[in-house]
């Protein structure tokens, strides 16, 4: 019996898409790495926008067909949702050379999905590196979602190429706004911050000055104008605020068909950041993976500060 079981796992499954009660914790097996792969112990993931959207399917009609195209028509393919993890290596296949079993890792699995489970597999060519050597597994989790997505959408806009740019940041205290703050502050842009009365204290801690409260005054009726400006929520259209652009200025939207896609480099730039003490891991919760239900439901309330973290290894 005690083989049997050392072969199983325990993981959070979405049967199907709809409230937090299409998920469940069961013992599934677990996986065996290939020869390019490392089988990681999950120390800690997180639940966040992207998570919601794929377990209800709350999106466009256009985009909803695709997503179930590609996750899967009446349930996600792969059951075990959640796309970032940190955790030590297990074990190594045959052909790893990059990883050693007890290295501290941190990455992303994409539509792979699978982090929400005790154990993963991933290939050692995929997006994974080792964690940064001051974050705890739990801030190494909590960092990579909206860093990650930052990051490709501010590089698309090329703030790496502007001299101190305008930029207005649209949301910023969600888990992407925060990461979008605290890049923009790393590339010296002077950056206004729109978000709720709720969200000022966190986005002044994170170095912002130029504060829009979005339920005191409208953003739109600003005088100033922008060379980016990024819709960390998805809320925001082009057209209610190209006014406020420069000329050649750029509008980004999470809330769009732009996919930001997993890159190696996206984190070994966040780990950078964090061991130089100018990124901090911003968690508002800490849900254990039995908790898998209501880190759901507090995600949906749109009302998260920061990131959701859940805690997988005992």
């Amino acid at each position: 019996m005690s083989d049997v079981m050392n072969n199983k796992m325990k993981a959070a499954l979405c049967l199907g898409y709809g409230t937090p009660d299409v998920l469940e914790i069961k013992l599934i097996d677990k996986p065996i790495p290939k020869d390019d792969e490392l089988l990681v112990k999950v120390y800690a993931s997180a639940v966040n926008s992207g998570d919601v959207k794929v377990r209800t399917l709350d999106v466009n009609p256009l985009m909803k067909f695709v997503m179930r195209f590609v996750l899967g028509f009446s349930k996600p393919r792969n059951p075990v949702l959640g796309t970032v993890f940190s955790g030590v290596v297990e074990s190594i296949g045959n052909n790893v050379k990059n990883f050693k079993i007890g290295d501290e890792v941190f990455g992303m699995t994409g539509f792979k999905f699978g982090t929400h489970a005790e154990y993963l597999t991933i290939s050692e060519n995929h997006t994974v590196t080792h964690k940064p050597l001051n974050a705890s597994f739990n801030e190494s989790a909590a960092i990579i979602f909206g860093g990650q997505t930052a990051h490709f959408f501010l590089h698309k806009a090329k703030i790496n190429e502007l001299i101190n740019p305008e930029i207005l940041i649209y949301g910023g205290s969600g888990s992407i706004g925060v990461a979008a703050i605290q890049i923009a502050k790393y590339y010296n842009a002077d950056f206004t911050v729109v978000c709720g009365s709720s969200g000022e204290s966190l986005v002044k801690s994170l170095g912002a000055k130029n504060i829009i409260l979005y339920d005191n005054e409208d953003y739109k009726k600003t005088s100033a104008k922008y060379d980016i400006i990024f819709d960390a929520v998805g809320k925001i259209t082009k057209n209610e605020c190209k006014h406020l652009l420069n000329d050649n200025g750029k509008f980004l939207t999470v809330g769009g068909m732009d996919y930001a896609s997993e890159k190696t480099e996206q984190l070994l730039f966040l780990k950078k950041l964090f061991e130089a003490g100018k990124y901090n891991a911003v968690i508002d919760k800490v849900f254990k993976l039995d908790e898998i239900k209501e880190a759901h439901k507090y995600v949906s309330t749109g009302r998260k500060k920061g990131n959701v973290v859940i805690e997988v290894a005992n």
